[in-house]
């Protein structure tokens, strides 16, 4: 099979390589997908580069941990019905050494999940770690029916997924943006009430939408954020932050803990096996329905994977994908 892969961690146009590799088997509970878009994570980025001074895992690393592709073969004690059907692929290289940017890959059956023959391989390819994310920091503790959701930073990928999933939900959700030029992006659709980071009455205007506090925010960058958190969260709220741009990051210790705040900190990889569940499950029946939907930046064929990688590294809007078959 064509595929990319790195032996040793550094920049993506040293260290990526493309050819062919064996193709892989599906062994007892496995299924084999044939990939059609690999999806390309900031995470992929970070462990391609060592990020915080992470460590080679495996000795040969093919990368990426979602896609959307089709099952051609199953291992034993998988049912052979499953061959010929569409899936989303999650978590492929997470604690794995072989993950989706190849023509193959083989995971754990729940690893790929039943995909509606409706719903485009493109958005397919975007319900793994942002899907998931975006999940578990909107219902980690629950229905969001009735309650107010702010979105911090929701264009972005994990952003505007949760976004969606608490409006699906049955939650207001108001959101952020950097600038002022970018709140004609926002979907009013989803998005109840927009507001921009760089109006310096940007709390102020939330609370004037959300009078007694929003009851749970996803916080994209809490070091950034901590003090508009604080000032517009609701008593006894939650703020769920998945991202950070200090690795110490300073907090307004005696405002959250008169407002009886909880903070919650979520690292994807490690998100308890039940959640993943409950997220693989909520994230297909959303899509179903037409609850979500994803704006492609980019699209790069596999052997363009150096560049991939630069452009999610370089940011922008848009889901970077790879087009495998």
């Amino acid at each position: 099979m064509f595929a990319s892969w790195y032996d040793r961690q550094g920049s993506a146009t040293e260290v990526l390589q493309f050819g062919e590799l064996p193709d892989p088997r599906p062994g007892p509970g496995e299924v084999r997908v044939e990939v059609r878009l690999s999806g390309v994570n900031p995470g992929d980025t970070k462990k391609r580069r060592g990020w915080l001074g992470s460590s080679m895992p495996f000795p040969r690393v093919v990368p990426h941990s979602d896609a959307a592709g089709v099952v051609d073969a199953v291992g034993d004690g998988v049912d052979t019905g499953r061959v010929g059907r569409r899936v989303w692929v999650h978590g492929a290289q997470s604690y794995r050494a072989f993950g989706t940017a190849a023509q193959y890959v083989v995971v754990p059956g729940h690893l790929a999940v039943p995909l509606p023959d409706h719903v485009t391989d493109e958005l397919a390819a975007s319900l793994g770690i942002p899907g998931i994310t975006a999940h578990r920091t909107v219902f980690a503790d629950g229905p969001v029916d009735g309650r107010t959701v702010l979105v911090q930073g929701v264009l972005g990928g994990v952003g505007s997924l949760a976004a969606q999933l608490a409006r699906w939900g049955g939650a207001t959700v108001p959101g952020t943006v950097r600038k002022t030029s970018d709140l004609d992006l926002v979907d009013p659709a989803v998005v109840a009430h927009a507001v921009a980071l760089d109006n310096p009455a940007a709390a102020e205007e939330i609370r004037a939408n959300a009078p007694d506090g929003v009851h749970r925010i996803v916080e994209v960058s809490l070091s950034d954020n901590a003090d508009l958190d604080v000032a517009v969260v609701a008593n006894d709220g939650i703020i769920a932050a998945y991202g950070t741009r200090a690795d110490r990051t300073e907090l307004p210790f005696w405002p959250l803990l008169f407002n009886n705040v909880t903070v919650r900190l979520f690292g994807g990889d490690d998100f308890p096996a039940a959640a993943k569940r409950a997220a693989a499950r909520d994230l297909t029946a959303a899509a179903a329905v037409g609850a979500l939907r994803v704006e492609v930046g980019k699209s790069f064929p596999l052997n363009e994977i150096a560049a991939a990688h630069d452009r999610v590294d370089a940011g922008g809007r848009g889901r970077v994908l790879l087009t495998v078959a």
